[in-house]
C-alpha cells in the first residue's frame, strides 16, 4: 500500500489501483485507457456477467476442475454481483476493447476479490473465476442472457399492458364515431374502437415479433472460448452452463447451433434490434396520433383531451402540452438510432470474433428498457386517461363533405365530387346539398349518410 493506492500485478507488470476498490490491475488499465464517455455497461449486462460466472464456477466444480470451497466462494460473490450489490465496482467505459475483455476482467477481478476475502485465501481472476472461459464467449453470452432476461421480464409484459389498456379504452369508446383522416385530410368516418384496435394490433404484432427472437437469443456462445473450437474448456462445459442458467432464470438457454457463428457475429442481436425498431415505429405512430387528436384546444383538432400533467410553457400561462406522447416519440427516435448503431456494429464480425460487442450490448439493452418504460407510461398516463370531445367530433362529422362517398353507387363519382365541393364552398352539410342536387329523398339520405352505418366492417372477431 502506498498512501491511497495499492499495487496490483498482471501480465504486463505492476500498477497502482485505488486502495478501496474491488477491481484489480486489468480493470484499472481499462479505466486509464478509455476515458471516453463516462458511460458504463448497463446493470442488466453486469447481472448477466454475474450469472455466467456463477454458473461456470458450479460447472467447473461438478467437472472436478475447481475445489468445492473455491467454487462456493466464487458463486456467492458472483451472485452478489448479479444482484447489484457491487454496482460501483464496474467503472469500465462502454467504448473499450471491442471484445469486451475489459468488462470480463472487471467481473473476474471483482468476484475474485470478494471470494478471496470470504475464503481467506487467494482466488485468481483468470485461473479460477474465468476458468474454461474467454471474453470471446463470455461477452456474447452476456449479451444474449441480459437481453433475454430484460425482454422477458420487462418489455413483453409492458407491451402486453399497453395493448390491454388500449383495447379496454377501445371498448369504452366503441359507440363514438369520428372523422377519419388520410393524408391528414378529412376522410370517411371511423369509430374510436376501430382506430384504437388498430393501435393495439400494432402493439400485439410488435410483441410477437420480439418474442419470436427468443428462441435464437437463448443460444449461448459459452463453451466456444477463443475462436469456437472450445479450447481450454471441458467438452460438456457449454451444455452444462446453459442448463444451469436455464434452471436459474427459467429461460430455456442452450448451446448454440454453431459455436463459430455464435462468436463471430451478432446477427441475433441485430435481428432483435430490428424488431425493437419496428415496435418503436409503432409507438411513434400512436404517439403522433394522440398529439394530433389532442391539438388545439381551439385552433387544432381537439378531438380528445389528454390528462393535464404539467404546465406547458414558461411564458404562456395556461398552456398544457402533450408531454407523454412527445416523450414516447423521443424514445422511439432513440431506439431507431440505436438500431443504426447495432447494424453497423453487427457488420464488424471480422473472421472469428465481432469486435463491437460492448456497444451492441449498451444500445440493445437501452432500447429494450426504453421501450418497456415508454409503453407503460404511454398506457397509464395518456391512453387510459384521455377524454373525448364528442361535440367537436359531431360538428366535424356533420360538415364532412367526404361523406358523399357513400352516395357514389347511387349518383356516381362525378356527381358526388360536385356535391362535395359545393358543400365545402357553402359550408353546408352534405345531406343538405345532396337533397337539393339529387332526386334522393330525406329517408334515403338519412340511411345512406348515417355515419354509424358507414363505419361497419374492418374488424374481424
Amino acid at each position: 500500500m502506498t498512501g491511497d493506492f495499492r499495487i496490483e500485478r498482471d501480465s504486463m507488470g505492476e500498477l497502482e489501483v485505488p486502495a478501496d476498490v474491488r477491481w484489480g490491475a486489468q480493470t484499472q488499465r481499462a479505466v486509464n485507457n478509455f476515458p471516453l464517455s463516462g458511460l458504463t455497461m448497463p446493470v442488466p449486462f453486469i447481472r448477466a456477467l454475474g450469472l455466467i460466472k456463477w454458473a461456470a464456477a458450479g460447472v467447473n466444480r461438478d467437472l472436478g476442475l475447481l475445489t468445492a470451497d473455491v467454487a462456493e466462494a466464487v458463486q456467492v460473490a458472483a451472485l452478489a454481483v448479479a444482484n447489484g450489490e457491487h454496482a460501483t465496482a464496474f467503472p469500465v467505459d462502454v467504448f473499450q476493447t471491442g471484445s469486451g475483455t475489459s468488462s470480463n476482467m472487471n467481473a473476474n477481478e471483482v468476484i475474485a476479490n470478494l471470494a478471496s476475502e470470504a475464503l481467506g485465501s487467494p482466488v485468481h481472476p483468470n485461473d479460477h473465476v474465468n476458468m474454461s472461459q474467454s471474453s470471446n464467449d463470455v461477452i456474447p453470452s452476456a449479451i444474449h442472457v441480459s437481453a433475454a432476461l430484460t425482454v422477458t421480464q420487462h418489455l413483453l409484459p409492458a407491451l402486453d399492458h399497453l395493448a390491454i389498456v388500449t383495447e379496454r379504452k377501445a371498448h369504452l369508446l366503441a359507440d363514438i364515431v369520428k372523422t377519419g383522416r388520410t393524408h391528414l385530410m378529412d376522410a370517411m368516418p371511423v369509430r374510436f374502437d376501430q382506430e384504437l384496435t388498430g393501435w393495439a394490433t400494432q402493439i400485439r404484432a410488435g410483441y410477437q415479433r420480439i418474442a419470436g427472437t427468443l428462441g435464437r437469443l437463448s443460444g449461448l456462445a459459452q463453451g466456444g472460448t477463443a475462436v469456437g473450437t472450445g479450447i481450454n474448456a471441458h467438452p460438456e462445459f457449454g451444455v452444462r452452463v446453459a442448463a444451469a442458467l436455464a434452471a436459474k432464470t427459467g429461460i430455456a438457454f442452450r448451446p448454440p447451433d454453431n459455436y463459430f457463428e455464435a462468436l463471430s457475429c451478432q446477427d441475433t442481436a441485430v435481428e432483435l434490434s430490428g424488431q425493437l425498431k419496428t415496435t418503436a415505429v409503432s409507438l411513434m405512430k400512436i404517439a403522433n396520433d394522440l398529439r394530433w387528436m389532442n391539438s388545439g384546444p381551439l385552433a387544432g383538432l381537439a378531438e380528445i383531451e389528454l390528462p393535464a400533467l404539467q404546465p406547458g410553457s414558461s411564458i404562456m400561462p395556461g398552456k398544457v402540452n402533450p408531454v407523454i406522447p412527445e416523450a414516447v416519440a423521443m424514445v422511439a427516435a432513440q431506439v431507431i438510432g440505436n438500431d443504426a448503431t447495432i447494424t453497423v456494429a453487427g457488420q464488424s464480425g471480422n473472421f472469428q470474433l465481432n469486435v463491437m460487442l460492448p456497444v451492441v450490448a449498451y444500445n440493445l439493452l437501452q432500447s429494450i428498457e426504453l421501450l418497456a418504460s415508454a409503453s407503460r407510461v404511454l398506457a397509464d398516463s395518456a391512453v387510459e386517461g384521455f377524454a373525448v370531445n364528442e361535440s367537436r367530433l359531431q360538428e366535424a362529422l356533420d360538415r364532412n363533405p367526404i361523406l358523399v362517398t357513400a352516395l357514389n353507387p347511387v349518383i356516381g363519382y362525378e356527381k358526388g365530387a360536385e356535391i362535395a365541393k359545393q358543400a365545402y364552398r357553402e359550408g353546408l352539410p352534405v345531406r343538405e346539398v345532396a337533397a337539393r342536387e339529387t332526386d334522393l329523398d330525406e329517408a334515403q339520405l338519412e340511411t345512406l349518410l348515417d355515419p354509424v352505418e358507414l363505419t361497419k366492417g374492418g374488424i374481424r372477431d
